[in-house]
């Protein structure tokens, strides 16, 4: 079975929090920012904040676009090219929409969001279909 709407909706949050929150509380402290580690942990949690909502608007996005496939489901080199297009988008946003001081500089950006989207890639990939073997027979959903 394929992963459903809202099977891949709940990975995307959950793996999200978990796994990116870790790895942002991990990089935060070292993102080329010039400015003070309790100031980094905070813009880095609100990039990851922001990259989890935008990302659910994608995936309605790729749902939509899914649906002219015959498979239903992107290749798995498309999933991990979508990054390309989210981070893009991710900066515009924080750019353009949040209030100033939310958009660190371009490398502690890009340090972050690269190494958070393909860290998320992975253990989507890899470790979360070994631990959970059955879960692809829900559709992907955990609840």
């Amino acid at each position: 079975m394929l992963p459903t709407l809202n099977g891949r909706l709940q990975l995307r949050v959950l793996v999200g929090l978990v796994v990116g929150g870790l790895w942002t509380a991990i990089v935060a402290p070292v993102l080329p920012t010039g400015a003070s580690v309790s100031d980094n942990y905070r813009v880095a949690y609100v990039v990851l904040t922001v990259m989890i909502a935008i990302g659910v608007v994608w995936e309605l996005i790729y749902h939509a676009i899914q649906q002219f496939r015959w498979e239903k489901d992107w290749p798995t080199l498309f999933t991990l090219l979508t990054g390309i297009n989210e981070g893009v988008v991710l900066w515009l946003v924080l750019k353009f929409v949040m209030p100033d001081g939310y958009l660190p500089p371009t490398p502690a950006f890009v340090i972050q969001f690269v190494t958070t989207w393909l860290i998320v890639f992975f253990v989507l990939n890899g470790p979360l279909r070994i631990v959970f073997p059955r879960q692809r027979f829900r559709g992907g959903s955990f609840v």
